[in-house]
């Protein structure tokens, strides 16, 4: 089990979490790590406080969330998302790998945009008994035991596409100079047709995307440890030509452009 916050994954703001909720993240048995990149649980008190809206630039991933009366299964989304806390509650989660949700259900995840899943037709699981079960359970540990017993009880096949997507996405993350779809046509060999067909089934969102969300991900963690941010320097970092291109798309994935984050940030 893990406290640490970084990498953030998306959590915006990083310097109000210690303050707002508390965060774990557990490393799935090896078993499931195939399909999924960890489980996490948000506890928060604010009891006695004012409410707190904690924001999220989304990710290429599916997740599962068990929260009272929303339980269901997420795909990945295309712009910042807000959870609004308040008194004192429980989340519990499933981050799947890239692609990783694909096998449970053999059909397009970007189908997944216009509305989630429910539990009970993937995994035939009743929500209310499972918020029930999830959480009586005595600590987090006995919670994701409960998780991976159900999931396993549907485990499906390895596919290697999945693998072969997570390698793409690694590649992307980790070479802040990739800001075409080309060059990973280039690099891993396949058509570019194929690779957002692919994209489109296996993750939910196309490979532009992946790319675009990958540099503003980046840019807001640089800008949450940073005092004075320097944008110009930053934007080159990550690839852009020009400042105004690297504004544009930072405004669309947060809603705010990076002088108003980093002033919220401060």
């Amino acid at each position: 089990m893990s406290d640490l916050i970084t990498p953030s994954l998306g959590i915006m703001n990083l310097q109000q979490v210690p303050r707002k909720f508390q965060l774990s993240r557990v490393t799935p048995s090896e078993d499931l790590a195939f399909f999924i990149r960890h489980f996490w649980i948000v506890r928060w008190d604010l009891r006695g406080q004012e409410p707190y809206e904690q924001h999220v630039i989304p990710n290429p991933c599916v997740n599962l969330i068990v929260e009272p009366g929303r339980t269901a299964i997420y795909g990945p989304g295309k712009e910042k998302y807000g959870h609004y806390l308040e008194g004192q509650g429980c989340v519990f989660g499933v981050k799947f790998k890239p692609g990783g949700f694909y096998p449970f259900v053999g059909r397009a995840v970007s189908d997944m945009q216009l509305s989630p899943l429910s539990v009970r037709s993937v995994f035939d699981v009743d929500p209310l008994a499972l918020e029930t079960a999830m959480f009586a359970a005595e600590d987090e540990q006995g919670m994701v035991a409960l998780m991976e017993q159900m999931i396993r009880l549907k485990l499906p096949g390895r596919d290697a596409q999945v693998t072969f997507i997570n390698e793409i996405i690694d590649f992307i993350n980790e070479q802040p100079d990739v800001t075409k779809v080309d060059a990973l046509c280039d690099r891993f060999g396949v058509n570019k047709r194929t690779l957002q067909r692919l994209f489109d089934h296996y993750v939910g969102v196309s490979p532009k995307w992946v790319i675009k969300l990958a540099r503003i991900q980046n840019a807001a963690e640089a800008t949450d440890v940073s005092v004075k941010p320097n944008w110009s320097k930053l934007s080159m970092d990550l690839g852009y030509h020009d400042q105004s291109h690297f504004i544009k798309d930072f405004k669309s994935i947060t809603g705010q452009t990076p002088d108003e984050y980093a002033r919220q940030a401060q």
